[in-house]
C-alpha cells in the first residue's frame, strides 16, 4: 500500500541514538578538513616568499581565486543537492577537494598551484553548505542547535590545527606537506561517508516514498523506537493540515517568489553579517593595532584569543543554543558581537586585550555557527540546500571585495568607521531577527505551498522541515 511517511515529522520525533553521533561524526570529520584546508593559506604563501615560488602579487591572486572558488561553490552545491540528492552532493564536494589538494602538493609552478585552488575552493564552498545543510536534514528540531555546535567546534579545531601544523610540518616538509595532510583526511573521510543514507525528506519530496520509509524504518530501529512501521500514514488519513510535497522540481526563481523572497533576504542578510563580520574581526583588527603602534604583544595577544575562541563560541551553543532556541540565540550573540566588536580596538593593556578579545572572538565564531546553520531551516526541502546555497554564494562574493570596502573605511574614517560598520551591522541582523524573523516551523513552511499562486510552487509545501512533537511543549517551538 502506497504510504505517505511525513518524513521530516518523523525524524524530527526520533530520540537522539547511534544513527545521530555517527552522522555527527562523519558530517564533523567534512567539516575540519573543509575548514584545514581553508584556512592553510597563511601559512602556506608565507613560505613560499623566501624560497621564491611565490611573489606577493601571486599570493594576492591565490587568495583572490580561493574566495572565487568559495562563492561558485557555495552555489553549485545548493543546485546538485536539490537535482541529485544530498548523500551524491555530500560525497562529490569532498572527493573533489580531497583529490585537488593532493594535485595541489605536486604543483610545479605558482599559476597551477593557483588553478587547482580555484578548483579545489569549488568542493570546499560546497562542503560549507552541504554540513550545515545535513544538519538540518537529519537532527530533529529539538537538538539542532547542539548539533550545530558541534558542527562549529570541528570548524574551529579546523582552524586551530591548521595554524599549528603549519608551524611544525612547513619547515620539516615545505609547504605541500599541509595539502598533502589536508588531501589524505578528506579522502579518509569521504571512504568513511560512503555508507551514509540519502535524505529522507529529499527523498520524499522526490516521489520516492518506499526508499524513504526504508532508511527511516532504519534510523528509528538504531535509536531503539519499538515499532518503527507505525510511523507511517495511508494516503488519505494524514494528519490534519499536512499538506503533500509533490515530486516536482522547483525551479530557483522560487526563492525570488512573493512568499519566499522574505526569507531569502533575511538569509542573505544574516549569511553576509556572519561572514563579513567574522572576516574583519580575525583579519583586520590585528593590522588596525599595528597601524596603532601597538606591534607584537598585541598580535600575540589576539592570535590567543582566536586560538581559543573558535572552539569557545561553538561550544557555548552546545549548551544553550536548544535552550534559548535557534532564534534568540542569534539575537544574543549578535548583540554580545557588536557590543565587544565596538570597544576591543579600544582596549590597551595586554590583559584587556587577551581577555576582550577572547570574548569576541567566542561571539563573533557563535554567530557564524549558528547563523550559517540557521539558514537552511528557513527553506522547505524541495529547494532548501539552494537557499542556503544562494545565501552563502552572496557573503563569499561579498568577501571578494571586502577588503576594499574595509580599506576605504580605514582610510576615510579609521578604525572607528571600520568597527561602526561591523557593529552596525550586527545591530540590524540582531534587530531583524528579533522583530521580524523568519519562522521555521513545520506549519509555516508548508503555507509557502498554499500562498503561491503558481502551481509549480505546490513543491515546496514541507511537513518535514522543523516541527515536532517536541515543538508543542517549548516555547521556541516556532524559533
Amino acid at each position: 500500500m502506497n504510504t505517505h511517511i511525513s518524513a521530516g515529522q518523523r525524524l524530527d520525533n526520533i530520540p537522539i541514538g547511534k544513527f545521530h553521533r555517527r552522522l555527527m561524526l562523519l558530517v564533523g570529520l567534512g567539516m575540519f578538513f573543509d575548514s584545514f584546508d581553508n584556512t592553510l593559506s597563511a601559512s602556506v604563501l608565507a613560505s613560499m616568499l623566501p624560497t621564491g615560488f611565490s611573489t606577493l602579487e601571486l599570493n594576492s591572486l591565490f587568495l583572490s581565486v580561493t574566495f572565487a572558488g568559495l562563492a561558485i561553490g557555495a552555489a553549485f552545491a545548493g543546485w546538485l543537492s536539490d537535482r541529485f540528492g544530498r548523500g551524491f552532493a555530500f560525497q562529490f564536494s569532498l572527493a573533489l577537494f580531497g583529490i585537488l589538494a593532493l594535485c595541489a602538493a605536486m604543483a610545479p609552478s605558482m599559476p597551477v598551484l593557483i588553478a587547482l585552488r580555484g578548483l579545489m575552493s569549488i568542493g570546499l564552498g560546497a562542503e560549507y553548505v552541504i554540513c550545515y545543510g545535513m544538519i538540518t536534514e537529519f537532527i530533529p528540531r529539538y537538538r539542532r542547535g547542539r548539533y550545530l555546535g558541534m558542527l562549529g567546534i570541528c570548524g574551529g579545531l579546523g582552524v586551530s590545527l591548521s595554524s599549528l601544523l603549519g608551524w611544525v610540518v612547513i619547515p620539516a616538509v615545505s609547504w605541500r606537506g599541509m595539502f598533502v595532510i589536508g588531501g589524505v583526511g578528506a579522502l579518509i573521510a569521504w571512504w568513511m561517508r560512503r555508507g551514509m543514507p540519502e535524505s529522507p525528506r529529499w527523498l520524499e519530496s522526490r516521489g520516492r516514498h518506499e526508499d524513504a520509509e526504508a532508511i527511516i524504518q532504519k534510523i528509528e530501529r538504531e535509536s531503539g523506537v519499538a515499532n518503527p512501521e507505525a510511523g507511517s500514514t495511508p494516503v488519505g488519513h494524514q494528519a490534519g493540515g499536512a499538506v503533500d510535497e509533490k515530486a516536482e522540481w522547483v525551479p530557483i526563481t522560487v526563492l525570488f517568489s512573493r512568499p519566499v523572497i522574505r526569507r531569502t533576504f533575511m538569509a542573505l542578510i544574516l549569511t553576509v553579517t556572519c561572514l563579513f563580520g567574522s572576516y574583519v574581526v580575525t583579519g583586520w583588527i590585528p593590522t588596525f593595532f599595528v597601524k596603532q603602534g601597538m606591534t607584537v604583544s598585541t598580535s600575540l595577544g589576539f592570535n590567543a584569543a582566536i586560538m581559543s575562541g573558535y572552539v569557545a563560541g561553538p561550544l557555548l551553543c552546545v549548551f544553550i543554543a536548544d535552550r534559548l532556541g535557534r532564534r534568540r540565540s542569534i539575537v544574543t550573540f549578535g548583540t554580545l558581537s557588536a557590543i565587544f566588536a565596538g570597544i576591543y580596538p579600544f582596549m590597551t593593556e595586554p590583559v584587556l586585550i587577551i581577555a576582550i578579545g577572547f570574548i569576541l572572538v567566542a561571539t563573533v565564531a557563535a554567530f557564524l555557527t549558528l547563523g550559517l546553520g540557521t539558514t537552511p531551516e528557513f527553506f522547505p526541502t524541495a529547494f532548501r540546500f539552494r537557499g542556503g546555497g544562494v545565501s552563502q554564494t552572496v557573503g563569499r562574493i561579498g568577501l571578494i571585495f571586502s577588503p576594499f570596502i574595509v580599506l576605504w573605511l580605514f582610510n576615510s574614517y579609521g578604525v572607528i568607521g571600520v568597527i561602526g560598520a561591523v557593529s552596525g551591522m550586527y545591530v540590524l541582523v540582531t534587530l531583524l531577527n528579533a522583530f521580524a524573523g523568519v519562522d521555521t516551523s513545520r506549519e509555516a513552511l508548508a503555507q509557502i505551498a498554499a500562498d503561491d499562486p503558481q502551481p509549480e510552487s505546490d513543491s515546496v509545501s514541507d511537513l518535514s522541515s522543523s516541527g515536532s512533537t517536541h515543538a508543542a511543549r517549548r516555547p521556541d517551538s516556532r524559533d
